[in-house]
């Protein structure tokens, strides 16, 4: 199934609140624009975007006297697909790459890790995991496993060590060895505890700095959020606080394949101008895909029907 039926099927809850007001034979008046607005805001895009989507397309309706249902959809999906960012490069196939994960707990870090880990090696490219989640044991034993699947060693320290060291060890390996793609998983933060965020942030700058000494010359660090698109606005805020934080180069949405309106992914590409990299419509190893604006936006507003 590709990520156009996945996201159809995982975005049910978006496309069927729309369906009640994109209907032939419906009547595009005041009423029409006023519910519009309401289910995007429902959907989870803020008021902001809900409002300025609308009346732009508002505008664009009378312009170009748009009226059936199908006509409606298609330019609502090319409107929404306007507010998504495009990844200058993308951080797991534009090598040699070092990749932190970052999110708070459940967020499907440690998973994500994992299938990126897999689909990478299963590309050729050198592919090495650092497991720098050292409160939670079962995010070294889940790596470890995932690593076993995909041939990918993964590098370790016991459990309540220092993170950061965790980080400098897995960028020795990755140097001696010649890994192009280092993918190291983070604990879960409450972006709300302000040591928590500090204490991530030293370990963000350990490998930075780390990094800039590989016997290949320096090496991009890049740091990714991973969001579970069912928190919904809370989503936003939690992407705001790790990007003060932190500096946030991109984010993968998980989860999409629930009961995510999906609205949250637009809210954040257009609030922090970040790149979605990847969103997860599944539990299988192809079920994390590469993001594609014009598909998800299609999707969302059901254009196929």
């Amino acid at each position: 199934m590709g990520l156009f039926e996945n996201l159809s099927r995982g975005l049910q809850r978006s496309r069927e609140a729309l369906n009640e007001i994109f209907y032939f034979g419906g009547e595009v008046d005041e009423s029409f624009w006023e519910d519009l607005e309401d289910t995007l805001v429902m959907g989870d895009m803020g008021a902001d975007i809900a409002m300025s989507v609308t009346d732009d397309l508002r505008e664009l309706a009378a312009r170009r006297n748009l009226k059936t249902s199908r006509q409606l959809r298609e330019a609502l999906a090319d409107r929404l697909a306007e507010t998504f960012v495009e990844p200058q490069e993308d951080p797991f196939t534009s090598v040699p790459s070092i990749v932190l994960f970052v999110g708070i707990n459940g967020a499907g870090k440690t998973t994500t890790v994992g299938k990126i880990a897999s689909a990478s090696a299963k590309a050729g490219i050198k592919t090495i995991i650092g497991s720098a989640d050292t409160f939670r044991a079962a995010a070294i034993e889940q790596l470890d496993v995932w690593g076993e699947r995909a041939g990918v060693p993964v590098v370790k320290r016991d459990r309540g060590s220092d993170p950061a060291s965790v980080c400098y060890d897995v960028l020795d390996v990755a140097d001696r060895e010649g890994s192009d793609l280092v993918l190291i998983d983070t604990a879960g933060r409450l972006h709300t505890s302000a040591d928590l965020m500090r204490e991530l942030a030293k370990v963000v700058n350990v490998t930075r700095k780390r990094a800039e000494r590989c016997a290949r010359g320096p090496i991009p660090v890049r740091v990714v959020l991973v969001i579970d698109a069912a928190t919904g606005q809370n989503g936003l805020s939690q992407a705001l606080e790790f990007n003060e934080a932190l500096g946030i180069d991109g984010v993968i949405m998980t989860k999409l394949d629930g009961t995510a309106k999906g609205g949250i992914a637009m809210a954040v590409a257009s609030k922090l101008k970040l790149p979605i990299l990847r969103v997860g419509v599944g539990e299988q190893v192809d079920d994390l895909q590469c993001f594609d604006a014009r598909d998800f936006c299609r999707a969302l507003v059901g254009a196929d029907e």
